[in-house]
Parts: structure tokens; sequence; C-alpha cells
């Protein structure tokens, strides 16, 4: 073979191409490489999260309604104690007899009580002048059984207005 002229190709000149700038993550992309065992992993994972999501939302919404459950417990501890405190002033004699002078005017025998009827303070009508209160007996000079006969005749003789 050795006088066989060897055909040669003819050299193609490659035009230079652009191809798309490659971008970070697709270079990122690009090197992952997975395996048999990368993708158990993966499998597994997606499993273990839709095993315990449930799980783990149910123990969240156990401690939000544990910890509401205390503080109730706490307020009425709160009431219990303020209860059991009430309780031990109404064990006590000279609370009793106070509350009982107080709120029922209780008194002991041989004490003189002052009940105050209207405690309100006198209005003052000038400013320097006091008002003077007449001993006299006065009459009114107003009828008012003539007034009230004549108001309910008007309004009985009025003339009533047409039906819309």
């Amino acid at each position: 073979m050795k006088g066989v002229p060897v055909a040669t190709r003819p050299t193609v000149r490659e035009l230079p191409t652009t191809e798309p700038a490659e971008t970070p993550v697709g270079g990122w992309l690009r090197g992952i490489h997975f395996s048999g065992f990368s993708l158990v992993m993966m499998v597994i994972l997606v499993l273990a999260v839709v095993v315990l999501a449930p799980s783990l939302r149910t123990f969240a919404e156990q401690r939000q309604q544990i910890s509401a459950l205390n503080e109730a417990v706490s307020e009425q501890q709160a009431k219990v104690d303020k209860f059991t405190a009430e309780r031990e002033r109404w064990n006590d004699r000279t609370y009793v007899t106070t509350q009982a002078r107080d709120r029922l005017s209780y008194v002991k025998p041989g004490d003189i009580s002052f009940l105050v009827i209207n405690d309100l303070p006198v209005p003052v009508v000038g400013t320097d002048v006091p008002a003077t209160v007449s001993t006299d007996i006065q009459d009114t000079k107003i009828d008012w059984l003539g007034s009230l006969f004549a108001s309910a005749m008007t309004a009985g003789l009025a003339p009533q207005k047409a039906a819309q």
C-alpha cells in the first residue's frame, strides 16, 4: 500500500459559532450527577417530611392548647385566691360587724346612729346673695286643672290631616 495515494480530506474551516454564555446556575446544574444512593436518600427525605409533617403540626397545635389551658388555670387560681381571702375576711368578727354597720345600718345597743338622707351640696343661687327662704305658705296663681282640660280639648278637636 505504499504506492497508493491516500485521499486526503479537504480541510473544512469551521466557522465560529456563538453559543449562549453559560450562567453560573446553568453550570452548577450541569455539574450535578445523581447516583443511586443520592436518589434513594432524596426519596427517604421526602417520605420523612410527608410522614412527619402532620405529626409536627399536631404537636404544635397541642402545645398551643396546653399554653392556653395553663393561662386559664392561672386565671382561675387567681380567682380562687381572691375568694379565699374574701372568706377569711368574713371569718373575722370585726369585719362582719363593720359590714353590718355600713351595709345594713345596724347599731349596737346604746349607740346613736345618724342617717343622712340627702347629702348633696346646696346649690348656689347667686354669687354673693344668699337665697332667702320664706316661712309663709304660698298659693299658685295657675289653674293647672283648667289648663290640662283646655289642652286635652284643643288636641281632641284639632282638624285631622287628610290621609296620603
